[in-house]
């Protein structure tokens, strides 16, 4: 002869007890604030071996700029040794310098990038 087990009947939780007194409980919604993401800009470093002229058509192509935009970054990354080319969230900042390294390289020229955080 076997044997049953009783049925099992699972109890239901109970997420929000009663309270004895009669009163509900009210949870209260926390609202987050969300901050917008940190930006990075991207800096051209001087060398002493890009041409001026290719410092301007890598700010023209890759970053958007029109002439005479261009030649004023390049003046300054040439006079003061670095220059703002633009700012963007870190991914595409990482990514435009990733461009800049590329285009120098396979023109054989030792143009440098970098990405900083703006502060």
């Amino acid at each position: 002869m076997a044997t049953r087990n009783p049925p099992f009947t699972p109890k239901k939780p109970e997420f929000f007890p009663a309270r004895e007194d009669g009163d509900s409980v009210v949870l209260e919604r926390l609202t987050h604030k969300l901050l917008p993401p940190p930006m990075y800009q991207v800096v051209m470093l001087n060398d002493d071996f890009t041409p001026m002229e290719f410092v301007i058509i890598v700010l023209q192509e890759l970053f958007g700029k029109d002439r005479e935009e261009a030649t004023r970054i390049m003046l300054k990354i040439h006079l003061d040794g670095r220059g703002i080319c633009g700012v963007y969230s870190r991914d595409v900042a990482t990514t435009k310098v990733e461009q800049v390294l590329a285009a120098a390289q396979h023109a054989g020229h030792p143009l440098q990038a970098v990405s900083e955080p703006v502060e």
